[in-house]
């Protein structure tokens, strides 16, 4: 059975490569655009839309979960 704080820590580690690989998605589609047809990009706009609300969402949840460990830690 793993242990929950290396659990915490692995979910924070997996949502850091997360959100990099997230964000290098949305630098690469930006360059495609240029050579897209119109078509093309705006569904690469609307993609990225995507992107960066899931990558405000994980940013935020590992936030939550540094005030989390914060808190617990303050009751130990």
């Amino acid at each position: 059975m793993t242990d929950p704080k290396q659990q915490k820590s692995n979910n924070a580690l997996s949502l850091g490569r997360m959100i990099e690989n997230t964000k290098e998605n949305i630098e690469e589609a930006e360059i495609s655009m240029e050579f897209a047809s119109p078509e093309e990009h705006d569904n690469l706009e609307e993609k990225n839309a995507r992107r960066r609300r899931a990558v405000d969402k994980m940013e935020k949840q590992m936030r939550d979960e540094a005030a989390f460990r914060a808190r617990k830690k303050s009751f130990e």
